[in-house]
């Protein structure tokens, strides 16, 4: 973490010009950016529960086409 006190004298403008460099330097942001859209990978369980829900989709749809009713077919963006 970053931090910056005021020295005697300095101006409010000054001290947080020194700060945003400070951070630059730092590499805080870079590093922040890096992690922003970091995804967890799917635990044990959320995996079986998508498995699971893709089995009973693919049954209700090949039991609709068996019957010769319309198939929704919405698919997530």
């Amino acid at each position: 973490m970053v931090q910056v006190r005021k020295r005697e004298g300095e101006t409010a403008g000054a001290m947080l010009r020194r700060f945003t460099r400070r951070v630059q330097q730092s590499g805080a942001l870079i590093e922040s950016r890096k992690r922003r859209f970091y995804k967890y990978p799917p635990t044990k369980i959320e995996k079986r529960a998508r498995a699971l829900r893709r089995i009973k989709t693919t049954k209700e749809r090949t039991r609709l086409a068996k019957l010769g009713k319309p198939v929704d077919e919405r698919r997530r963006k």
